[in-house]
């Protein structure tokens, strides 16, 4: 409740236990077991910043705190809770509301695009390994200098099947991009896709400064970002946290100490937000915890025991409301011990006591004095919250978001040229020219197999010609074999016939009378010859 320009949380009978506007950015801590009144305190923080001016950012996990925006109604127990510590005059009211849904069925839609997520959050979300994660960061990278914004997942899925294609390509100026890692990332892509990622990624992006609004009579917006589904999917509901504070400590300008926060932001369930997260990471989320106060923003955690901090973290946590703790063993009762053992100690009661001891809506209250040192340690009770608490009809919700000043700013989602349409340009022109290539290519096929064909052709004519003279050679020679043969033969038959026995006998006769008449004559020419 704000009172007196201070935030008034709690009150025993001695006193009132405030926060100061100037340290609320100092950030604070609100533990406890379950059922001890923590959504409760919550609430009556969260009131009393928008009533100080201070817009609020915080997760509604059950959907009891929607009744936010409508007035409480007093009973027996707030009635009770009341008396006992003495507060006069409460007055119900509802306070400025603003619903919004990741998945746009209980609130206006809450988007922001891949490359403002970055690698880093979107391999928690994916729960890649580190492998994995460097290869994504190529992918990221590789968008990043070649103009490929990745706006929605299917962006990001072209890109990632882009880059497998052509991973010979990158990988001189890149690193190796190994095809299974790429495999691995498009399943994960699938999975996240399941869980409702498809409605986070896209456009119109949330713009940040919409979260820093104050109405006309001066309160912070409160901004219940509906959780109920978005918490069944823990990574996602941690890793879309951690997005915010990220975007938040990048976009939002130094401004040093202010009388007041520009924002609070609330972690409920902030275990979720540290578990199994790398050394890397918890690195850097210490180190914007550590920044962002100068920026104006205070950051409150809510979670059921201060173990699930880390320490480095709850060492920057100034404001405390611890509620009560169990311990039934050694280790439960260590973490008690430690516990209060972070306090200043009161004389006036044992601290450990106090922590099991608490009834349902008190707590141990330590917050910062003016000089920015913890106060000690106090018990006190809870105030009760001035609006109404659980849920509301769908009815109420409708009208609260069709009242406010962003209903349709984001209904419509943008699909403009990105990587998706860049890449699907590129890869169709690919493809044609692959396709035309290949055309050609068997087009130049065909024509060597015709020519080949041809050549073939030619040459086996030739070949049947070639092979045509010699057997008419052939032929011929055998004819002209023939035809000497049977000349033989038929001179062999005309020598064995009788003619031709008959007229060798008269050619035999006939040569030996004219050589015996030859020599006849010539004997008597020598005679008379030598007679002379």
């Amino acid at each position: 409740m704000y009172i007196d320009n201070k935030i008034l949380i709690g009150k025993n009978k001695e006193k009132e236990l405030f926060i100061v506007p100037n340290k609320a950015n100092r950030h604070g801590l609100i533990t406890g077991a379950s059922g001890s009144g923590k959504t409760i305190t919550l609430k009556v923080m969260a009131e009393s910043f928008s009533s100080m001016g201070v817009p609020v950012f915080l997760a509604d996990i059950k959907g009891d705190l929607a009744g936010t925006c409508m007035p409480g109604e007093e009973n027996e127990k707030i009635k009770e809770r009341l008396d006992g510590i003495g507060i006069q005059d409460f007055q119900y009211k509802g306070f400025p509301t603003v619903f919004w849904d990741v998945f746009a069925k209980s609130g206006h839609p809450i988007r922001t695009t891949l490359q403002s997520v970055g690698p880093t959050i979107l391999s928690r979300m994916l729960g890649l390994n580190e492998t994995q994660e460097g290869v994504l960061a190529i992918v990221f990278k590789i968008a990043r200098e070649n103009g490929y914004e990745l706006i929605d997942l299917k962006d990001l899925r072209l890109l990632l099947q882009y880059v497998a294609e052509n991973s010979k390509e990158y990988t001189i100026s890149y690193g190796n991009i190994a095809l299974q890692s790429v495999g691995t990332i498009q399943r994960s892509l699938l999975m996240l896709e399941e869980q409702g990622g498809n409605y986070f990624f896209g456009e119109p992006a949330i713009d940040i400064n919409d979260l820093l609004k104050v109405n006309s009579n001066g309160f912070g917006n409160i901004n219940i970002l509906h959780s109920v589904e978005l918490y069944k999917q823990p990574t996602l509901y941690a890793c879309f946290l951690l997005w915010l504070l990220n975007t938040l400590n990048a976009n939002m300008p130094e401004v040093g100490d202010l009388e007041k926060p520009k924002l609070v932001f609330f972690f409920d369930e902030a275990h979720l937000l540290f578990n199994e997260l790398p050394q890397y990471m918890l690195t850097q989320v210490v180190q914007i915890v550590k920044l962002i106060r100068s920026k104006g923003i205070g950051l409150y955690f809510i979670s059921q025991s201060p173990k699930d901090i880390p320490d480095d973290i709850l060492a920057q946590l100034g404001n405390k409301v611890q509620h009560t703790l169990r311990a039934y063993t050694p280790a439960e009762q260590k973490v008690i011990k430690a516990v209060a053992d972070s306090f200043r100690t009161n004389p006036e009661f044992n601290t450990e006591e106090a922590i099991m001891s608490l009834g349902t809506g008190e707590a141990l209250i330590s917050f910062m004095n003016e000089n920015g040192e913890p106060n000690i340690v106090e018990k006190a009770t809870i105030l009760p919250p001035q609006s109404m608490m659980g849920a509301i009809d769908d009815s109420i919700r409708l009208m609260v978001i069709a009242k406010s000043e962003f209903n349709g700013k984001y209904d419509t989602v943008i699909d403009r040229v990105s990587a998706f349409e860049i890449l699907s340009e590129e890869m169709e022109g690919k493809r044609q020219a692959e396709e035309q290539a290949f055309k050609e290519k068997e087009e130049q096929k065909l024509r060597e197999a015709e020519e080949k064909e041809r050549i073939k052709a030619e040459k086996e004519a030739e070949r049947e010609a070639e092979k045509q003279r010699k057997e008419e050679e052939r032929l011929a020679k055998e004819e002209e074999k023939q035809g000497k043969e049977l000349e033989k033969e038929a001179e062999k038959s005309r020598k064995n016939s009788w003619q031709f026995k008959v007229g060798k006998q008269v050619e035999r006769t006939t040569n030996a009378a004219l050589n015996s008449a030859g020599r006849k004559v010539a004997n008597e020419i020598l005679k008379a010859l030598f007679k002379r």
